[in-house]
């Protein structure tokens, strides 16, 4: 195979004229050499790619899957729309500044008619800053329900498509629905924008291509995009054949963000392992370098609107419907369970944790019940009506086992309540337990919280004096994201049956002063870390992210979802052909050095050894009497001079120049006469024992070196090893006149005087 970065060395050499047409948009005006270097004229295209300096003053535009609307049809047919102030997307609003512009793209949960579209379209942009994407009602079916749901959703929760006989395998029209989606967001994007000082936030898997299509389009778009839901490791995300796609246009965005570390360190691990990039942290900020651009990610949960579940909780419906609910359950201690109906909210799970804890503790029964509210499922299928048959086969057996005429250990509430109707049982509930297998957040224990911090109308109610300290129980997985941030909840693992039980057990269990503390708490930081607080720290470090966008110079490669943008720092001089070969032709001595590997032939190529047409091409260049060519390598001289016998006028620098030879018919020459390679002795075999514990590295032995390869070992476990091994040489030969270093997956030591 030939690598493409000689293709042209022949033409000129023959002194013809290169006709070069840049396939990418030109590059902003720079100082250049005369002759030389190009002179590109400004872009003046979209991307909007010029020399200039960035406002910190931008409008900022949300692009969800849904925008955050109700919608509804009146009597007459007439389309009526209101807020949705209990979307986080409404409420992320609190973070920004009273004068931010905040705009929203996204789909209606509802199918508009063809006829009525620009029409809706209007009114959602006059009167709530909205920007409906309408996605007919077949791709809606494949992208959302289909390849959404069924495809990523699970996989990302950990769900390998093991069963051929459901049909879960992947479906490849599936992802192109995915795709066309993501391209009519991208378009609606496009129709909002329309200054530089725009920033765009983009929310969750269902828009994970947008970045590329984005990115495509805008050069230098501030970009931020936050996954909602777990992030998987690497060894279920390498599952998903479309992988590398999704993994580089995620990659396409200035920032991402995630709800916890662990999820940002499975994205770090896929990035390292998949695309062999590297990240690190600088000033506690992670970054991961990807073309010359450093995508930052971000670690912070969502919180809660405050503010809005108070004003819910004043209200005197809310306050009779808390009354109304003591009253119900007075005696009993009242835990309640919130939960979307999905296979991995383990709800089944968790009733036969309070089974277990009734049957354990036969005092506890008519005393504890369990309230489990299910919100109706976001989507469908046979696992759907599975979860949904197992939770009422369950609470039936339970209430059989254990209840009475007067008393129901499980009440179960699987048909729509108003949200006061929930808020009241948060406020009224003694525990509430989160006990997912698998979840992004979950904000139930954090708005539980808040609740059950009450008000006065509340206190009232319930004849207690000012001095009355609230409290609160909380058992939550350590499978939800908002787990690490409740420190005083007690943790569970929602498949051992057993470890449920007993946490219940223990809840049932606490001294009010243990509940005070704990309730204080984790109040306290579910009031600072709020979901105003997460934006606001979202979009600050969205701005830091960008803050170079005007100070680097951008180049587009790659086609269709491969696409990225190069960034290259302020000095960067683009090589014109043209100017390159007319000072060639000009010249009348020349000095030529040609790198090998990765340059001559590329890295991926089995067969290093140079091919006829590459052999014949360096000829015609050493040919040219005016030409000094060099082959400038890493590789010993004797398998460099056997590669290339047949040049008899070519030079050859071996070992990055340890070893020099003007042409065929000449001497070698070294850079150090008098090698002292005793050190040699000392190191091969501290390599010996590197190479034989690390499965697919190797030693690499050179006349002015030794090299420590690890490029064919495991990612991880290399890269490990490789800063063990470069501790170990440096202490060993800490009095040795010898450098040790890192490379490109490389540990090597080498004379000091030849260190580079």
């Amino acid at each position: 195979m030939v690598s493409k970065s000689y293709s042209n060395l022949l033409e000129m050499s023959c002194g013809d004229a290169v006709d070069f047409r840049q396939p990418f948009k030109s590059l902003p005006r720079v100082v250049t050499s005369p002759g030389i270097i190009s002179d590109p004229d400004l872009d003046t295209g979209a991307d909007g790619d010029s020399v200039g300096s960035a406002s910190s003053v931008g409008r900022k535009i949300v692009v969800a899957n849904f925008l955050p609307l109700n919608c509804m049809k009146d009597e007459a047919g007439q389309w009526l729309f209101s807020r949705d102030d209990d979307a986080l997307l409404m409420q992320l609003k609190d973070g920004f500044s009273n004068e931010t512009d905040v705009l929203y793209v996204g789909s209606l949960k509802v199918q508009v008619d063809l006829s009525e579209q620009d029409q809706v379209a209007q009114k959602l942009l006059r009167d709530y800053r909205c920007i409906p994407t309408f996605l007919p009602s077949e791709l809606q079916q494949q992208f959302y329900h289909g390849f959404c749901k069924q495809q990523l959703w699970p996989l990302f929760h950990y769900m390998l498509p093991i069963c051929l006989d459901k049909g879960e395998l992947f479906d490849r029209s599936l992802f192109q629905a995915y795709v066309r989606a993501n391209k009519l967001f991208a378009d609606k994007v496009m129709e909002a924008i329309n200054t530089d000082d725009d920033y765009v936030w983009v929310h969750d898997y269902h828009l994970m291509l947008l970045p590329t299509f984005l990115r495509k389009r805008l050069h230098r778009i501030k970009l931020g995009f936050f996954l909602h839901s777990p992030f998987p490791s690497s060894e279920i995300y390498r599952s998903l054949p479309v992988r590398d796609e999704i993994l580089k246009s995620l990659l396409n965005a200035d920032l991402i963000g995630f709800q916890t570390f662990d999820y940002a360190r499975h994205f770090l691990s896929c990035c390292s392992r998949l695309l062999g990039l590297h990240y690190e942290s600088k000033r506690g900020y992670i970054g991961v370098e990807y073309f010359g651009r450093t995508v930052s990610l971000k670690i912070l949960s969502v919180g809660v609107h405050v503010g809005r579940l108070e004003s819910i909780l004043k209200e005197p419906v809310t306050v009779s419907k808390v009354q109304e609910i003591e009253q119900r359950y007075k005696g009993k201690m009242l835990m309640l369970g919130v939960d979307d109906m999905d296979i991995f909210k383990g709800i089944s799970l968790k009733l036969l944790g309070l089974e277990l804890l009734l049957d354990r503790n036969p005092k506890l029964r008519g005393k504890v019940v369990l309230v489990q509210i299910v919100n109706p499922a976001r989507s469908t299928g046979k696992d759907v009506e599975e979860a949904i048959k197992e939770a009422v086969s369950v609470t039936e057996r339970i209430n059989v086992k254990y209840g009475s005429a007067d008393y129901k250990p499980v009440v179960l509430i699987d048909y729509f309540i108003p949200f006061y109707e929930k808020i009241a049982f948060y406020a009224a509930s003694d525990c509430c337990i989160v006990n997912a297998v698998r979840d992004g957040m979950n904000l139930v224990p954090y708005e539980y919280t808040v609740c059950r911090q009450g008000n006065e109308e509340i206190d009232n109610t319930r004849c207690t004096d000012t001095n009355y300290h609230h409290t609160s129980t909380l058992i939550v997985s350590e499978f939800v994201g908002c787990s690490p941030s409740l420190s005083g909840a007690f943790r569970v693992n929602p498949w051992s049956v057993d470890d449920v039980a007993d946490a219940l057990h223990r809840a049932t269990d606490l001294t009010e002063s243990e509940k005070r503390l704990r309730h204080e708490k984790h109040y306290r930081y579910v009031r600072s870390h709020n979901v105003a607080y997460w934006a606001r720290s979202f979009a600050q470090d969205l701005e830091r992210a960008c803050k170079d966008h005007y100070s680097r110079r951008c180049w587009a490669i790659g086609f269709g979802l491969n696409f990225r943008v190069i960034a290259l720092s302020p000095g960067f001089r683009k090589l014109s052909l043209e100017h390159f070969v007319s000072s060639y032709n000009k010249a009348t001595k020349r000095a030529i050095f040609l790198d090998y590997d990765g340059t001559l032939v590329p890295q991926s190529s089995i067969n290093k050894a140079p091919s006829e047409e590459l052999i014949s091409m360096l000829n015609s260049l050493c040919n040219d009497p005016k030409n000094d060519v060099f082959i400038v390598s890493g590789r010993g001289r004797d398998l460099l001079d056997e590669w290339f016998a047949p040049c008899k006028k070519l030079g050859i620098a071996a070992e990055h120049g340890y070893f020099v030879r003007w042409n065929k018919t000449s001497e070698w020459e070294s850079s150090y006469s008098n090698p002292n390679r005793e050190w040699k002795h000392i190191v091969e075999p501290i390599m010996q024992v590197y190479t034989e514990t690390t499965d697919g590295s190797s030693i690499e032995p050179k006349e002015s070196s030794l090299v420590w390869h690890y490029l064919d070992a495991d990612h991880d476990f290399g890269s490990c090893q490789a800063k063990e091994l470069l501790g170990h040489l440096e202490r060993v030969l800490s009095n040795e006149p010898v450098v040790v270093k890192c490379g490109h997956y490389i540990v090597e030591v080498k004379p000091q005087v030849y260190a580079i």
